[in-house]
């Protein structure tokens, strides 16, 4: 692809090693059982965690209504519930990483405070799926036939399938960063 970013969102599977420098000295495996896991970190991984399986759920709602087991108005309530609360939720998220903890965390460890910067470059990436969710979610909601809608779901359920993929992307890459660091200062 011309012009592409090769640490883009849509172009990474993974952070640089450059950029998994704390991570190296804070593995995965032993977040849970660090001493100053409950409290920070374990929220940020709740978080993570809940978009997940929101993200799980709409992706099994819209299958189900594509397979027609799930009828049009249950799934037009399901879909406003949670994508309400899935997008509401979502961009509080990201609006304090980027005002409030990106920064604090860059300062804290300036080796990697690129890292930080990507991830804020993620968001906007993100805001881009954010308004593609919006304008799939609202055309199967505003359908006006049981018909009209499953058609609607199965053009939506590409995109949030998509959004799935690059959210896991970045969710991932944002706790290998964040995590390690929140653990290594006692962030609170």
């Amino acid at each position: 692809m011309t012009g592409a970013r090769p640490l883009a969102l849509d172009q990474r599977s993974a952070l640089p090693d450059e950029y998994l420098l704390i991570l190296r000295d804070y593995p995965r495996g032993h977040w849970q059982s660090h001493s100053h896991f409950n409290g920070l970190a374990a929220f940020w991984l709740d978080r993570h965690i809940n978009f997940r399986a929101m993200m799980v759920h709409m992706q099994k709602d819209a299958q189900a209504r594509i397979d027609n087991a799930l009828s049009s108005a249950d799934y037009a309530q399901r879909l406003q519930r949670i994508g309400s609360r899935f997008l509401g939720e979502l961009a509080g998220h990201h609006q304090i990483e980027d005002t409030v903890y990106f920064p604090q965390l860059a300062a804290l460890e300036p080796r990697i405070a690129r890292g930080f910067d990507l991830l804020d470059a993620d968001h906007h990436a993100l805001h881009d799926l954010i308004s593609s969710f919006a304008s799939g979610a609202n055309a199967v909601l505003n359908a006006r036939s049981d018909a009209d809608q499953r058609k609607e779901v199965a053009a939506f359920e590409p995109a949030l399938a998509r959004f799935d993929t690059l959210l896991g992307q970045h969710l991932a890459d944002e706790e290998d960063l964040v995590v390690p660091v929140v653990l290594k200062h006692r962030v609170a």
